[in-house]
């Protein structure tokens, strides 16, 4: 199955915004991001972008 560049990107984009957002965290009474970090999350984000890894 051939996804296109723009499809590969919603998805990518859809995958980040899923993982890195605000929620409230009770143990340090402060809104954090998803994956752990103090706003704004610096997360290295782990997902290859280059049309070298585009799936096919």
């Amino acid at each position: 199955m051939r996804v296109s560049y723009n499809e590969y990107l919603l998805v990518t984009a859809l995958t980040l915004a899923r993982r890195h957002r605000p929620v409230w965290s009770w143990a340090r009474w402060r809104t954090v991001c998803r994956c752990g970090d103090d706003l704004p999350c610096r997360a290295r984000h782990r997902l290859p972008i280059s049309r070298g890894h585009w799936p096919t």
